[in-house]
């Protein structure tokens, strides 16, 4: 069943029109991981009346869009063109939603591609750390694998698996969202008073700092560390406050990891923090990367830093200040409407309706200190830990790890 929603948006002079399908690599069934990104790579690839050729051509000649992406909790199929166009191209989404072509020799060039593109990311140190880190924080959860699949799974998945996933894909729940009101789809704006809702809560993970670590050791001189643990849904109360404290640790030069290994020490040349939406716990963890020689100092700071979110709650002028980077940061996702019309497409397949910014600032501003300092006692007192590095370094930092946490 598809279930249609507009955003009354009259500014613009171009369409987009995005269909959010309830389901993406969390229903990737053990021994086909990687199979609903294949299937949404395939179902772009032709439609009743368009081959491959024809399908691309056809976009191209009113100068449109048609993108498609897989994440963990569903999949995104958009298309978007000038105003005059789209009523010329709004039917393609209906027609590779429930008519694809999904013929076997387009199959086998997706396939491939898929291959192609999980050997390339083995060659990328920072996705090699970043999967170790969700392997060991959430072991057999959906969340624990790439939404493109592990390597020996993709090699076995046959033309077949495609098909019967298909047959899964049609009983989906799905989600339509456009600014265009040509899809008589229900005004998003009645749906904004709706409140958040708690939907999951944390795994309790009882154990040892040794069962919390994992490590890879490549031969650059570049050391990565990855710091975190799983935490709440995008439905629970806990999000904005989180949301707070990664604008502390992470927006701006102002922000807390800039000042520590940059400004302080200049020891970093890539750092952040990982809080993605999802409709589970979501990850939140903090990363870096420095050389070598700088990385067991690294780990320190990074350690002692940790330590104080365990301790000290934030003071006001800091929690004030990360307040304020984040309505900012909310407002800047406001401008793309493309970023708009996914992630309300997204909240609405989550149970959730957007609420307005009056009262997301409002929301904010009642954020404490101490409701921050109660998160991070609660989800990260026993964070785990995934590095990527010379395999000396490693081991010594695990030794300080044992010791530390």
């Amino acid at each position: 069943m598809l279930k249609r929603y507009f955003l009354n948006n009259k500014k613009r002079n171009f369409s987009t029109a995005s269909i959010w399908i309830k389901g993406g690599s969390n229903l990737d069934s053990i021994g086909k991981k990687g199979v609903n990104k294949i299937l949404s790579s395939l179902i772009t690839r032709g439609c009743e009346g368009f081959n491959n050729y024809t399908l691309s051509e056809y976009i191209d000649s009113y100068g449109a869009e048609l993108n498609q992406e897989v994440f963990e909790d569903g999949i995104s199929i958009s298309i978007k063109s000038l105003n005059e166009h789209f009523s010329k191209l709004f039917p393609l989404l209906d027609l590779i939603i429930n008519k694809p072509n999904l013929l076997e020799i387009e199959f086998q060039k997706v396939k491939k591609s898929s291959i192609d593109f999980i050997k390339k990311d083995k060659e990328n140190p920072f996705s090699i750390c970043f999967e170790k880190w969700r392997r060991i924080v959430y072991s057999n959860h959906p969340y624990a694998f790439n939404t493109n699949g592990n390597l020996n799974d993709v090699l076995k998945i046959t033309y077949e698996d495609v098909l019967l996933e298909f047959k899964n894909f049609k009983n989906r729940d799905k989600y339509l969202i456009s600014n265009n009101l040509e899809i008589n789809g229900v005004s998003i704006e009645t749906l904004e008073k709706k409140s958040l809702k708690e939907k999951s809560r944390p795994i309790n993970h009882n154990l040892t700092p040794s069962n919390r670590f994992d490590f890879n050791n490549n031969d650059t001189n570049q050391t990565i560390i990855m710091l975190g643990n799983q935490t709440c849904s995008r439905g629970s109360f806990e999000y904005l406050p989180l949301k707070v404290l990664e604008s502390y640790l992470s927006y701006g030069m102002s922000a807390a990891l800039f000042k520590l290994f940059r400004e302080k020490n200049g020891i970093t040349y890539d750092l952040g923090v990982y809080y993605p939406i999802r409709s589970g716990n979501a990850p939140f963890l903090v990363y870096f990367s420095v050389s070598n020689q700088k990385a067991l100092f690294a780990f320190e700071l990074l350690s002692t830093l940790w330590k104080d979110l365990l301790l000290n709650p934030l003071i006001d002028a800091e929690i004030f200040l990360a307040k304020e980077k984040l309505k900012g940061s909310f407002l800047l996702g406001n401008q793309s409407l493309d970023e708009i019309l996914l992630r309300k497409i997204q909240l609405i397949s989550y149970g959730l309706g957007s609420i307005s910014g009056l009262d997301l600032n409002s929301k904010i501003d009642e954020i404490s200190s101490l409701d921050i300092l109660k998160l991070t006692n609660k989800y990260f007192s026993k964070p785990f830990l995934s590095i990527s590095g010379n395999k000396k370094i490693c081991l010594e930092i695990s030794k300080r790890w044992e010791k530390n946490f």
